[in-house]
């Protein structure tokens, strides 16, 4: 079986799906997507369709290392999410071949199912206790929100005081034992960001993410200190090599790589199994598509230290399309009392909706994130 061809496409709301075919007939699918630069994660895919060409698509850790080390640059957002791509496309191509599903290749299951969570609250959270309580309805146990909205580096107690009374609106309305995951989204510098997190404690937070950018990681420590909440992130690193600069600033709990952002299925199990060592429990970032979220899935089975799954069903970025509107089998990927089974079809999982997707990509999304500022005209951070 060789690789005969690639192609990408950019669908709503702002995702780049990745098609790779053989001459035996078999297609796989990946998510190659930078949200924001799905453009660029395309044109990058196309790049690196040279290499791989004629190429035996089962053969998944070569192609990988010649993406990566046979290029002089690496690393970084706009290359590792093209090898991503590329990657759990490889991975779907080589289960279908062999009539298993991915985590079979990777070792077997050692769970039947994972917890799954749902986001709230929108980017500039409000309304949060009511869409808390409509998610435990629906069996969810646990969900995430956005904390804040923009503050400065040193900023007013009255933004302080309106996450606390946000959060203390859900543990008061959805019980003592409701999971509630508080996203800072690298909004938070670390002056607020000790305040935050220690005023937070009283609420038995799951865990709080990204309460300062991982460009700051040796703060982390700083910020375990100041409280006694699990801390989480990882999203916006891209290799195993960012994950040993994290792991040995320490301060962290839970690692959060993404699937369509940190090389794929083949580079994130190693992230994983690097985490495990360190103690460190796994929740990989997933706010994309059905194919990135099945990939996420098959890491998850294979992965002891994986304990929740973010998913994007509902989530406020999704404009015009949502997750489930690219799969066929949807009865798939139902979530039961707040858990996902682990996918039953050959490869990655997903029976994709082409036609859907070849019609979507005649009009090309254009998703960027929105430019916020400061009331005295600086930018903040989204």
């Amino acid at each position: 079986m060789k690789i005969k061809g690639v192609n990408t496409y950019l669908v709503r709301p702002r995702w780049c799906m990745v098609e790779i075919l053989t001459d035996d007939g078999i297609s796989g699918w990946g998510e190659a997507v930078i949200e924001g630069k799905a453009a660029t994660v395309a044109a990058c895919v196309k790049e690196m369709e040279e290499y791989i060409i004629d190429k035996d698509p089962c053969k998944i850790e070569d192609i990988w290392n010649t993406l990566y080390r046979a290029a002089f640059y690496r690393g970084g957002p706009i290359l590792m999410s093209a090898i991503a791509g590329i990657d759990q496309a490889l991975w779907d191509i080589k289960g279908k071949a062999l009539g298993v599903p991915v985590y079979e290749l990777l070792g077997g299951k050692c769970r039947e199912k994972i917890k799954v969570y749902s986001w709230i609250g929108g980017d500039r959270p409000s309304d949060v206790a009511a869409a808390a309580k409509a998610k435990k309805d629906e069996g969810f146990t646990a969900i995430k929100m956005n904390a804040t909205e923009e503050l400065q580096m040193v900023d007013t107690y009255d933004k302080i005081d309106a996450v606390l009374e946000r959060v203390a609106e859900i543990r008061q309305t959805c019980g003592k034992y409701f999971g509630i995951a508080i996203d800072f989204h690298g909004r938070v510098h670390k002056p607020m960001a000790k305040v935050l997190a220690k005023k937070l404690e009283q609420f038995d937070p799951m865990f709080i993410e990204e309460p300062v950018l991982c460009e700051n990681m040796e703060d982390f420590k700083e910020i375990a200190a100041a409280c006694n909440i699990p801390i989480a992130t990882g999203e916006r690193l891209f290799s195993k090599y960012d994950f040993k600069r994290l792991l040995n600033a320490g301060g962290l709990d839970i690692i959060q790589p993404d699937l369509s952002h940190a090389g794929g299925i083949t580079e994130v199990r190693k992230i994983a199994a690097m985490a495990e060592a360190y103690d460190v429990a796994l929740a990989p970032h997933c706010p994309l598509g059905p194919v990135a979220l099945s990939a996420c899935l098959q890491v998850d089975a294979v992965s002891y230290n994986a304990f929740i799954q973010e998913q994007s069903i509902g989530i406020h970025y999704n404009v015009g399309k949502s997750v489930l509107d690219y799969v066929n089998n949807k009865k798939d990927f139902e979530f039961k009392n707040g858990f996902v089974d682990f996918p039953v079809k050959a490869g990655l999982g997903v029976d994709v909706n082409k036609a859907l997707i070849e019609d979507e990509n005649k009009t090309p999304h254009h998703w960027k994130n929105p430019v916020w500022r400061h009331a005295d005209g600086s930018i903040a951070e989204w």
